[in-house]
């Protein structure tokens, strides 16, 4: 039998970098992973480029039952933090939109950045590595893996979720969290693009590649001003992803076409200057020509001449624009999604440590505990700062 103070299952985001802050702090650590490569996650993010964090981290970014549950994390090592890290591995990083940060070059230089830190530990590392068993006593907890029996005094679950699974995404670490009688919230779908009713999907199927900024609110009024993308599945772009989160199946959005508004000024002045001009090309002035159309076929926009508009028809056209409720028939589920919602009850962890309240020495961090954030680095930084925390309990 193998011995070590901790074992860590996931060589993800949270799994690599707890190892790594563990080890350095003189524990004998080892990560477990089922893939053939650490970071798969990490690889594919932000376009292969990794949006590591945010500037603007904030607790209200995330989503979770017990919203208070992030705030100690977070407090504690912060995205400035994580900063420091990435820039004293000598890795240039830009920011794109609303304080979102990336690598210039490539997201493998985030894998190869936690596994330096990780040898830095003397972490051991296994991939390929299914753990078969786990079963505690009061020394700890011994693991069946590939035949071998692995035991450990502490155990970290930082497994993931379900999104992705063709990256390797499974319910493992749900399964250890009820194998200890630990609560597991519902889960769903997060960050993840909306799939539309026929015949609206039929009729906005031209507009498959078409992006647009808009303001895009949920039904409890949480909105986001982003662009849409429609795609030939449905509606995709930032502003879905980020209120795919707030959405629950058979509820409305309501899209903001017009988000900076000016219609009603573009119409009148275009209307002295202009009567016979049609109002298909004077909107095409503010929003792409197709869409037009079929705001058109959907009855939305009037097949009128500016002149031949009347004050009526000009304001329940403006506000439809600006209030264009869609009702999703779902989302693309777990295949697509950047996250999964939901997972082990917080309620039922420490939020200074990530340790398990009833089970000594069980510790959940990242995906896999019910705390999702908002798209743009934000995830990475929970898993960041969770991991930081339950190293720093770990070493204690």
């Amino acid at each position: 039998m193998e011995q070590f103070d901790v074992v860590v299952i996931g060589a993800g985001a949270a799994g690599l970098f707890c190892a790594a802050q563990a080890g350095q702090a003189g524990l004998r650590a080892i990560v477990l992973d089922n893939g053939k490569k650490p970071g798969r996650k990490i690889l594919m993010s932000g376009g292969g480029r990794c949006n590591f964090t945010n500037l603007y981290i904030e607790p209200a970014a995330y989503l979770s039952s017990n919203p208070h549950f992030c705030k100690s994390a977070l407090a504690r090592y912060t995205q400035w933090d994580f900063i420091d890290m990435v820039s004293r591995h000598g890795i240039a990083w830009h920011e794109k939109t609303l304080g979102q940060l990336f690598c210039d070059d490539s997201a493998e230089q985030i894998v190869t950045m936690l596994l330096d830190e990780c040898q830095k530990g003397n972490v051991a590392l296994r991939l390929r590595s299914e753990v078969l068993n786990i079963e505690r006593n009061e020394q700890g907890f011994t693991l069946q893996v590939n035949g071998t029996e692995i035991h450990a005094n502490k155990l970290v679950i930082a497994s993931g979720g379900l999104s992705m699974p063709g990256l390797g995404a499974s319910p493992f670490g749900y399964k250890v969290a009820e194998q200890f009688g630990i609560p597991v919230l519902p889960t769903r779908a997060g960050l993840v693009p909306f799939t539309l009713h026929k015949p609206l999907l039929e009729q906005l199927q031209t507009l498959s590649g078409v992006s647009l900024p808009t303001v895009v609110t949920a039904l409890d009024g949480t909105q986001f001003r982003e662009n849409i993308l429609f795609t030939h599945r449905g509606m995709s772009g930032p502003a879905v992803l980020q209120i795919s989160s707030y959405w629950r199946a058979g509820e409305p959005v309501v899209v903001n076409l017009t988000p900076d508004g000016g219609v009603d000024a573009l119409l009148n002045e275009q209307r002295q200057a202009h009567p016979n001009q049609s109002l298909k090309n004077t909107l095409a002035l503010l929003l792409p020509k197709r869409l037009i159309e079929v705001l058109m076929s959907l009855g939305l926009v009037p097949d009128v001449t500016l002149k031949q508009l009347n004050s009526r028809q000009q304001a329940d056209m403006v506000a439809q624009l600006s209030q264009w409720e869609v009702v999703p028939n779902g989302t693309e589920g777990y295949r697509t999604a950047e996250v999964t919602l939901g997972g082990v009850d917080t309620h039922a962890l420490s939020s200074r440590t990530m340790e398990a309240r009833t089970v000594p020495g069980l510790y959940f961090i990242g995906e896999v505990v019910d705390v999702t954030g908002w798209l743009g680095g934000y995830n990475f930084q929970w898993a960041w700062s969770s991991a930081w925390a339950c190293a720093q309990a770990l070493a204690a």
